[in-house]
C-alpha cells in the first residue's frame, strides 16, 4: 500500500509552473485520481467547514487523510490501497471469459431450443401432410369405387336391355313365322277344298 502526501496548492512533479508537462505525459490513472481528489476535497469542504485533524475519508480504492492546515492551504495524505487490500465487498469486474462462456452456453441452449421447436413444427407439418394425403387417398378410392359401381350398374342395365330387346325380337319373329305357317295351312286347305269340289262337279 503506497502513501503519498498531496497538497492542493502544490504542483505535481513533472509539471511546470505554466501547467505543461515537462517530463512526459502524465499517466491517465493519475489524472483520474487527481480529478477524484479535487471532487472529494470540494465535498469535504462542503460538509465539514472545520474538519477535524487526522480525519480519514475513504473513496473507492483510496483513503484521504486530512492533515493540519498550513499557511499555504489545506494538505491531505493520499493512501492508495493495493489490490490485495481490497475488501470482498469492493466491486470486482467479472472476467470477460466467464461472461463469454456464459453467453456461449446460453446461446447453445437457445440454439438447441430453436432446433427442438423446428423439429416439433416439422413433425407436425409432416403429420398433417400425411393425414391430408390419407384423406385424399380415401376420397379418391371412394370415387373410383363409386365410378366402378356406376359403370358396372350401367353395363348390367345395358346388358339387360339388350337381352330384353333380343327376347322381344325373337318373340316377334316367332309370331310372324307362326302367322305365316297358319296362312300357308289355310291356303293349302282352301286349295284342297277347291280341288274336291271340282272333282265332285266333274
Amino acid at each position: 500500500m503506497g502513501r503519498e502526501k498531496w497538497d492542493p496548492n502544490q504542483q505535481p512533479q513533472g509539471w511546470g509552473s505554466d501547467g505543461t508537462c515537462s517530463q512526459g505525459l502524465m499517466p491517465t490513472a493519475y489524472k483520474e485520481k487527481m480529478k477524484e481528489l479535487s471532487v472529494l476535497s470540494l465535498i469535504c469542504s462542503c460538509f465539514y467547514s472545520q474538519p477535524h485533524p487526522n480525519t480519514i475519508y475513504q473513496y473507492g480504492d483510496m483513503e484521504v487523510k486530512q492533515l493540519d492546515k498550513r499557511a499555504s492551504g489545506q494538505s491531505f495524505e493520499v493512501i492508495l490501497k493495493s489490490p490485495s487490500d481490497l475488501s470482498p465487498e469492493s466491486p470486482v469486474l467479472s472476467s470477460p471469459p466467464k461472461r463469454k462462456d456464459a453467453s456461449l452456453e446460453e446461446l447453445q441452449k437457445r440454439l438447441e431450443a430453436a432446433e427442438e421447436r423446428r423439429k416439433t413444427q416439422e413433425a407436425q407439418v409432416l403429420k398433417q401432410l400425411a393425414e391430408r394425403r390419407e384423406h385424399e387417398r380415401e376420397v379418391l378410392h371412394k370415387a373410383l369405387e363409386e365410378n366402378n359401381n356406376f359403370s358396372r350398374l350401367a353395363e348390367e342395365k345395358l346388358n339387360y336391355k339388350m337381352e330384353l330387346s333380343k327376347e322381344i325380337r325373337e318373340a316377334h319373329l316367332a309370331a310372324l313365322r307362326e302367322r305365316l305357317r297358319e296362312k300357308e295351312l289355310h291356303a293349302a286347305e282352301v286349295r284342297r277344298n277347291k280341288e274336291q269340289r271340282e272333282e265332285m262337279s266333274g
